[in-house]
């Protein structure tokens, strides 16, 4: 009998009596997971920086979560964040680095505040969420941080953005070395394109977003974009001990499109 159909008939859950913290969770990939944590077993701790989009999530959620507002660019936030997970849970045993930016801008018209931006949130953001939860984290643990097929691909005018998820996947590789005695893994989850409420950050117009799509539906083996579901599936198997044996690895759910 394999491990899942076991688990299955005696009921048990992927993630039960775990706690968990999901960053950006109050909408997209970062909600979805958070209902599939939940649903899973866990106690989810969401983060945003819009109180009404918390609100929203919380309510979806219900009382096996909690949301904080902060960001992720902001130390204090981050040691709000970290010190309320300690004084509700005492421990964090799953970080789901998820919060990030982007914005497309071609070479020739990147601007410092543009550049400046997305590598606070994306790389310095990330970095010090990871790094202030692991006081939290007991040994055995797991990381999932949340990058991008732009990190492997050439995208017309989304060089910085690349850049900054590509950094994810250097740190990934470098923490699971630092990391090596307390056996706390550290995986990349690299989604392809999954239109959600964040792609209205990109800077295209409501009639150029379906042009946008579609092209990247074409361009994709399966012919489609993907869902936040989808991913979120993906992030489960991540941080959970289905993937006990998986270590500094990046996961593409994109259809195939890094492939080719």
């Amino acid at each position: 009998m394999d491990q899942e159909t076991q688990r299955d008939r005696i009921g048990l859950k992927r993630l039960e009596g775990k706690i968990a913290l999901i960053t950006g969770g109050s909408s997209g990939i970062g909600l979805s997971t958070a209902k599939l944590f939940v649903a899973e077993g866990a106690f989810v701790f969401v983060t945003g920086r819009r109180q009404e989009e918390l609100d929203a999530a919380s309510a979806v959620l219900g009382p096996n979560a909690m949301a904080i507002r902060g960001d992720i660019a902001s130390i204090p936030d981050l040691d709000r964040t970290v010190d309320t997970i300690r004084s509700r849970k005492g421990r964090l045993d799953i970080l789901f680095a998820n919060a990030g930016i982007g914005e497309f801008a071609p070479l020739g018209s990147i601007s410092e505040s543009h550049f400046d931006k997305t590598f606070t949130v994306n790389v310095r953001g990330t970095l010090f969420t990871v790094q202030k939860s692991l006081a939290l984290m007991p040994d055995g643990s797991s990381i999932v941080l949340n990058a991008s097929i732009a990190g492997v691909k050439g995208l017309p005018a989304f060089s910085v953005y690349a850049a900054s998820k590509a950094a994810l996947r250097a740190l990934a590789r470098s923490w699971i070395v630092d990391l090596k005695e307390r056996r706390i893994r550290v995986n990349v989850i690299s989604p392809g394109t999954v239109p959600t409420p964040g792609y209205d950050g990109l800077g295209l117009t409501p009639q150029e977003m379906p042009n946008f799509i579609q092209a990247a539906a074409s361009a994709t083996p399966l012919g489609r974009v993907g869902t936040p579901e989808e991913i979120a599936r993906a992030v489960l198997f991540l941080a959970s001990a289905d993937s006990s044996y998986v270590n500094g690895a990046e996961l593409f759910v994109d259809g195939g499109f890094a492939q080719i």
